[in-house]
């Protein structure tokens, strides 16, 4: 990378100066005796001169050898300089999205001050928005999902040929913990610890669920996490030793990652874990069952849920992985939100939009969440719950934005209590758009679904009168403000061209 990155500097010194001289290739080539394809391959950064042809370029451009071989760039191309320097071509996962680094390199070649105006706008928007590196993988990460529909049909081969070779029945057999603590340690010589971690001498492990140490293949899962939480510890890592997943993250949940690399392995285990836990074809016959119901009742979906001992959170999106493919149900939503008793506050912990519609960044701008949704509501409604009521609480209503072309979703939410916290509450939703979902769900044409209106925030709200807004809409006020004034400046154009 430092040899292309001298390439690259050199290339736009080369290009910046020449322009700046209105020279074009043909007239350098002429001045120098370079050819011209020469000359092409220097500025973009393809080809290094030797010291007597970078002589000629100083004595055509009347400037001193050693200011033409100095890696500094004016202020101009400063900052792509900074952007190159920091590795951060290296870190950007561009492969996943079918792009050449090379490519990349090319294209600030060819217009390095609009590509610095790019660069520079994108961290100013960072800045503003307080995005983080994390931030940045976490929504390369979701465009990848987004752009396979969340669906990866050679993870769910893995899952198939893993039960084939386990001899484990798809159809209605669900895989053991037994079983996969007995491969974990035989074919992949873990040691698996089930302890305590609140007697661990730091007391801040202990809302970790599991800690892997690779040097000894020492897996120590917290037995205070829930049933379905070590299924799924387990599961995931016979995803990591399955698929052959080298880079990976050592704790669950996690708490920061190295690379891109490391987030990556860590989704594709996880999916691997869903395949596993949820087999495909077997969840699949259960969703067509339920969405063949004329009638909109929500004990179908418990008896869903009920039917694995998966958690609800599983469930949901592992229904996500396969609505896409085999429902042909693409435009959809996946949420979970947390909150903590007595408060008012909502954090959005994890999301998925495979519509590219309604992507709400609350976390980031601070704003507040429409208090109308029903993953919010479900969440007070456990608060309030009765103890025998308090496992799991589920609720759904058809959400009409109609600030967004009054597109409609039936949405459906689960909440629970936090396992390591019981102070802590937290929601798991899926949305579908019923115009896309009707042809495949029937009880969305029961009229007994709940229907409200709702926004994303309160913030860009324009709902009139509305009882559960907590902030004004400060943001909606101001982009009608603009729209009021561009009608009213027309007007006045118009009105004074005649």
């Amino acid at each position: 990378m430092q040899e292309d990155y001298i390439k690259l500097i050199f290339g736009l010194k080369i290009k910046q100066i020449r322009t700046a001289k209105e020279l074009s290739l043909f007239k350098l080539s002429k001045i120098t005796g370079l050819s011209k394809s020469y000359l092409n391959e220097i500025e973009k950064g393809k080809k290094y001169p030797k010291t007597d042809k970078i002589v000629l370029l100083a004595e055509a451009f009347d400037v001193p050898y050693d200011e033409l071989v100095s890696l500094k760039l004016d202020k101009n191309l400063a900052p792509v300089a900074e952007i190159l320097q920091s590795n951060l071509l290296k870190e950007i996962p561009l492969e996943l999205f079918g792009i050449e680094e090379r490519d990349l390199i090319e294209i600030i070649s060819n217009a390095p001050m609009k590509v610095n105006a790019f660069i520079s706008t994108l961290i100013e928007i960072g800045n503003n928005y307080n995005l983080t590196r994390e931030s940045f993988f976490l929504a390369s990460l979701r465009s990848f999902q987004e752009a396979n529909d969340n669906y990866f049909p050679e993870i769910e081969q893995s899952a198939k040929n893993f039960f084939k070779q386990y001899a484990i029945n798809q159809e209605g057999e669900l895989i053991s913990d037994e079983l996969m603590i007995e491969i974990l340690k035989e074919e992949y010589g873990y040691e698996i610890f089930f302890e305590d971690f609140k007697n661990f001498s730091k007391p801040e492990l202990a809302k970790l669920r599991s800690i892997y140490i690779e040097e000894k293949k020492h897996l120590y899962i917290n037995s205070e996490t829930d049933l379905d939480q070590k299924r799924f510890i387990l599961a995931k890592e016979l995803g990591y030793n399955y698929l052959e997943l080298k880079e990976r993250l050592y704790t669950y949940t996690w708490i920061s990652f190295e690379n891109f690399d490391q987030l990556l392995n860590n989704f594709y285990a996880s999916y691997f874990a869903g395949a596993l836990l949820l087999p495909e074809d077997e969840l699949i016959a259960k969703m067509n069952i339920l969405f063949s119901e004329d009638k909109h009742d929500l004990k179908n979906f418990l008896r869903l849920f009920g039917s694995y001992t998966e958690s609800p959170e599983t469930v949901y999106q592992r229904m996500t992985n396969l609505l896409p493919k085999h429902f042909n149900i693409k435009d959809l939503f996946f949420l979970r939100l947390t909150t903590k008793v007595g408060s008012d506050n909502y954090k959005l912990t994890k999301e998925l939009h495979l519509n590219q519609q309604q992507s709400p960044q609350a976390n980031e701008t601070e704003e507040h969440y429409c208090r109308r949704w029903v993953s919010l509501n479900v969440l007070k409604q456990l608060e309030n719950a009765k103890p025998e009521d308090e496992n799991h609480l589920i609720s759904s209503q058809i959400s009409i934005y109609p600030y967004n072309n009054n597109q409609k979703y039936y949405v459906i939410s689960s909440a629970t209590r936090d396992p390591f916290n019981p102070e802590y509450l937290r929601s798991v939703t899926i949305g579908l758009l019923n115009k896309s979902a009707q042809r495949k769900v029937k009880f969305l044409n029961d009229p007994s679904i709940p229907i409200k209106e709702v926004a994303v925030t309160c913030e860009n709200c324009g709902m009139k009168d509305c009882t559960e807004r907590v902030a004004p809409p400060k943001r909606f006020a101001k982009d009608m403000h603009s729209k009021r004034l561009n009608v009213l400046i027309n007007d006045f154009i118009k009105e004074k061209s005649q």
